[in-house]
């Protein structure tokens, strides 16, 4: 009888996975050695059933919801490609309902910026902290994923861009400030990758970046993710005024409709957006010559700390 790990090692791997980007096999690799494998490899795959998945699942969810649907996730196409294979005649894995994944909207403000700048300064140490530092201004300056920075080759980096190989969402181009440039000109160039690891510089620094919890802490930003300060740099980007078609692609974005999920604004500044549009409404029905509706005391046209480092 097959195994669940026979299985995985053919047929699926060669017609499923190995297809993939190297990122996307990169995480699924992780899934299946971390948890699927231990889990299910022994187990014969027609007797995987509901109950045996379920547990797992539970089991997993009390300790990392997220990761445990995306465990799931991969677990059910298996299974699908066994249907269709005709080692199974369902997907024991359907009826598994998915943990809720509570989506707030979080980006910094300025204010929020120049502490978390200030931070960075406070906690730069040596060696990898100073590698960390640099990673964290980086995602803020250019609205990578943590991912496309800890991986970043020096082949990929060009005079005023990244031409990334392997992003998410494919090949794309991250186009560099000065700032951005200024960051990557500062690494010391001793192997391929422009964060090597400490240990074996033929290698890329380990994905951990233990310095974000100290300095958002100092920054009093503890409920910021890594992840969060590139909804700050999408959101800084369409309060600046830039139409949402640019900041999709300076995001690597396929769809719009992506955009939109880290396109948030803040109350101050729609409250400021619905104050010049009602007083431009105001003036024209009293039969006044409206002023333009820009507002040049909105917050986001001050000149401040963090701008005279580089930052959105």
């Amino acid at each position: 009888m097959t195994t669940f790990a026979d299985f995985v090692a053919s047929p699926w791997t060669p017609a499923c996975h190995e297809p993939c980007k190297p990122s996307t096999r990169r995480r699924v690799e992780s899934l299946l050695r971390t948890q699927l494998l231990p889990e299910f490899g022994a187990m014969c795959l027609a007797r995987l059933g509901h109950e045996n998945i379920r547990i797992w699942f539970d089991r997993y969810s009390r300790v990392a919801p997220a990761g445990a649907n995306r465990a799931l996730d991969v677990l059910s196409q298996i299974l699908n490609f066994a249907i269709e294979c005709g080692q199974l005649t369902s997907n024991p894995a359907r009826a598994i309902r998915r943990n809720p994944q509570f989506r707030k909207t979080r980006f910094l403000t300025r204010t929020e910026i120049e502490r978390l700048h200030r931070a960075l300064d406070d906690h730069r140490g040596r060696g990898s902290g100073v590698q960390q530092a640099d990673i964290i201004r980086l995602l803020l300056l250019t609205g990578c994923r943590k991912g496309e920075l800890i991986n970043l080759r020096w082949a990929e980096v060009g005079d005023d861009r990244l031409v990334l190989t392997d992003s998410k969402t494919g090949p794309r181009a991250v186009f560099l400030s000065a700032a951005a440039k200024a960051i990557l000109d500062r690494q010391p160039r001793i192997g391929e990758y422009v964060f090597p690891s400490s240990a074996d510089p033929s290698t890329c620094r380990s994905p951990e970046l233990s310095l974000w919890r100290k300095v958002r802490h100092a920054a009093s930003i503890d409920d910021v993710r890594l992840h969060d300060l590139r909804h700050t740099f999408a959101s800084h980007a369409v309060m600046a005024g830039v139409p949402l078609p640019v900041v999709s692609r300076l995001l690597g974005h396929s769809q719009m409709r992506m955009t939109l999920r880290y396109a948030h604004v803040s109350d101050r500044e729609t409250e400021a957006a619905a104050e010049r549009i009602g007083s431009a409404m105001s003036a024209t029905l009293a039969g006044a010559v409206p002023a333009p509706m820009v507002d040049a005391n909105r917050p986001f046209a001050e000149t401040s700390h963090s701008e005279a480092h580089g930052f959105p």
